[in-house]
């Protein structure tokens, strides 16, 4: 919806800049020709566990094939949580565009979010197509037993996305996923959650180097990575600011937006006397209530 090159844009400019890309099951384009796009770049597979586990398997196998490393499950989004704009807006997949990833199982899974028959129009009449869809077709019933089953089914690294708490972060490496994703899903699911960089000192004490911990939320800046390098992620994931470049110039967009950030967290370090990203220390990071009166 961004840039008529979508996924594939993304996908060039992130192996152009020789760092990750993470692609959607929901993306517009097919898994395959987002790998082809860019053959020499480095790929992960977000994956959200559909009610139908022979469309969740498949998505798996095509995901291994075309070379991706990891599966990062969305752990966060049983429901949809109210988004009130999309709501106002109703709104829906552009008729221009598909689930690319589901062409091949047709019907509901294809269409995604479009209102394609009259009771589809009517059940989003009220609201967004895209809670429809998720009400309809996500597994809400999701436990930890089902990442034992990722396990079992696949051979592709399992990264898991939405860990905003201790608890889940203890049972994550419990059942031996290889990374820990702190994410809020944007704030767009549960209202006054917490900001990611708020909890993730206390999950990367809990998990203590026995995985790696990444986290997004909020970084539109190069300050913002060093920030959340000092508190223990190893990695910082972003979204909007990808479809702002992309929006604006396509892959030459998404590459500017990645120079900047990198050029930025490169100034930040040099200001605050960190010679390499090992040198980046929790000391930097001071809160507010820190700074308050004891009194």
């Amino acid at each position: 919806m961004a840039h008529p090159d979508g996924e594939l844009a993304t996908s060039r400019a992130a192996a152009a800049s020789n760092t990750l890309m993470t692609l959607s099951s929901w993306s517009t384009t097919a898994l395959e020709e987002v790998a082809a796009a860019a053959p020499s770049g480095y790929r992960w597979f977000q994956l959200y566990v559909y009610k139908d586990r022979a469309v969740t398997l498949d998505l798996i196998r095509r995901a291994e094939k075309a070379g991706y490393k990891a599966l990062a499950v969305t752990v966060d989004t049983p429901v949809l949580g109210r988004r009130e704009a999309d709501i106002k807006n109703r709104f829906s997949l552009p008729s221009h565009l598909t689930m690319g990833n589901f062409t091949a199982v047709g019907g509901a899974h294809a269409n995604g979010t479009k209102k394609s028959s009259k009771a589809e129009s009517d059940a989003a009449a009220n609201g967004s197509s895209l809670s429809s869809y998720v009400a309809s077709l996500i597994d809400k019933t999701l436990t930890w037993e089902d990442i034992k089953w990722l396990r079992k089914n696949s051979t592709l690294q399992i990264v898991v996305k939405g860990i905003m708490t201790v608890e889940d972060a203890l049972k994550a490496v419990e059942h031996r996923v290889d990374g820990i994703w702190v994410s809020n899903h944007g704030a767009r699911q549960l209202d006054t959650t917490p900001a990611t960089i708020e909890v993730l000192p206390e999950i990367v004490r809990a998990v203590n180097n026995r995985v790696e911990v990444y986290l997004d939320g909020g970084i539109t800046r190069g300050t913002d990575v060093l920030k959340a390098v000092s508190l223990g992620a190893r990695a910082v994931f972003i979204g909007r600011p990808v479809l702002w470049g992309l929006s604006h110039s396509g892959d030459a967009g998404v590459g500017h937006v990645l120079q900047l950030l990198n050029d930025e967290l490169v100034l930040a370090m040099r200001l605050s006397g960190a010679t390499s990203i090992k040198e980046i220390k929790p000391s930097l990071v001071r809160s507010a209530l820190s700074f308050q009166s004891k009194l």
